[in-house]
């Protein structure tokens, strides 16, 4: 990712359950509830690179954000706050909510 100015602490907002997405989901998931990988609440702290036991899907969304954030850069067209943002993964079933922000 290159050298980042600041860390980053990635927090796990919300899981969601397909119910509470879908009320009749468009496609049959594998297996039933929330994402495995990650538990409310949960916190990394990241400086280069993706932390252990991370799911790569959501990394690969994270990312950018978490590149903009660590190198003093803002979102102030969408966050009154700086230094903050909030994204998603790519799980339209079940997505997890994550806050990004400099540490």
């Amino acid at each position: 990712m290159g050298n980042l100015l600041s860390n980053v602490k990635v927090t796990v907002i919300r899981r969601f359950n397909p119910e509470e997405v879908f009320k009749v989901p468009p496609v049959k998931a594998k297996y039933s509830g929330p994402c495995p990988v990650f538990e409310e609440g949960q916190e990394f702290i990241v400086d280069d690179t993706m932390p252990n036991g991370f799911c790569p899907y959501a990394w690969a969304v994270l990312r950018d954000g978490i590149m903009t954030l660590g190198a003093n850069g803002n979102f102030s067209d969408w966050y009154e706050e700086p230094g903050v943002a909030v994204s998603c993964c790519p799980d339209g079933l079940r997505p997890v909510i994550f806050k990004i922000e400099r540490v």
